[in-house]
């Protein structure tokens, strides 16, 4: 295994990747929420970034426009794929990301889809799934992966998606913190429902909501619920050789102190 941070892109893409590089982080997954920024010049500016820093990029995660409420009330009215209001917009957005990674070389394409059904009889549930099975064909057709990144459904609900779309090019991102943070599971247990699906792993940690409305907290890794000992050896037991790409969605200089405590305490534990 190795090592990633979370990057967001901006116009300033070389310099970001300067400053992984100077953290001594070899790698990372390439964010973006802003649809205006997945254009021919950016990939240009993305690929010479690359060559100039030698930082790998492992997965693009693509974000998608309209209103995002995280919470377990509004959430699941405005997050993904999930809301027919948004989806065909969204889709949209989904088939540009894939081609903005055809332009920088990465195979995996990682997004929420949002809180996916949970009863696999009702026509939504179904809705849904014909619309991801178009848009992993679509993926499948540029040579891609489309990954689910956990958090807004539980584990046995994501398995179930995966398999009613019935394609090859689908994988999961695992953010083992989401899952706590939407109380949805605990991330160790869930890699015997979904662990052989899993191609990209973020190293955030938190704890568990204490209302029903409202997420858990985000913590500094190590200072939560995810038990990364245990994660990492169950990882390594799958075989998975990928990236644990830290993310700490804070600012400012104490998100850099968190990234570097991290990548120490992940450094140990891959070498064990």
């Amino acid at each position: 295994m190795k090592i990633g941070v979370m990057v967001g892109l901006t116009t300033a893409v070389e310099e970001e990747f300067r400053k992984v590089k100077e953290m001594g982080i070899p790698s990372c997954q390439l964010a973006c929420w802003d649809k205006t920024l997945m254009n021919v010049e950016m990939a240009e500016k993305v690929n010479h970034a690359v060559k100039q820093t030698g930082i790998e990029i492992t997965a693009f995660w693509c974000g998608w426009e309209g209103p995002a409420i995280w919470d377990s009330y509004d959430g699941p009215l405005t997050l993904g794929l999930v809301p027919p209001t948004y989806r065909y917009a969204r889709m949209l957005n989904l088939m540009q990301g894939v081609d903005f990674a055809v332009q920088i070389g990465v195979v995996d394409v990682i997004t929420h889809v949002g809180f996916i059904p949970e009863d696999p009889n009702q026509p939504e549930f179904h809705s849904l799934v014909s619309t991801l099975r178009y848009l992993v064909s679509f993926y499948k057709q540029k040579g891609r992966y489309f990954l689910f990144e956990t958090g807004q459904e539980t584990p046995v609900t994501l398995l179930r998606t995966i398999e009613e779309i019935g394609m090859d090019n689908i994988g999961i991102n695992l953010d083992p913190a989401n899952l706590i943070l939407y109380g949805k599971g605990n991330p160790v247990d869930a890699l015997d429902v979904f662990g052989k699906y899993v191609r990209g792993v973020h190293a955030k940690d938190g704890i568990y909501p204490t209302t029903g409305r409202y997420l858990g907290e985000e913590k500094p890794l190590g200072e939560g619920k995810v038990n990364f000992p245990a994660l990492v050896a169950r990882l390594k037991s799958f075989g998975y050789r990928g990236a644990l790409t830290i993310e700490r969605e804070i600012s400012g200089d104490q998100q850099i102190k968190d990234i570097l405590s991290a990548k120490k305490i992940l450094e140990n534990l891959i070498s064990q």
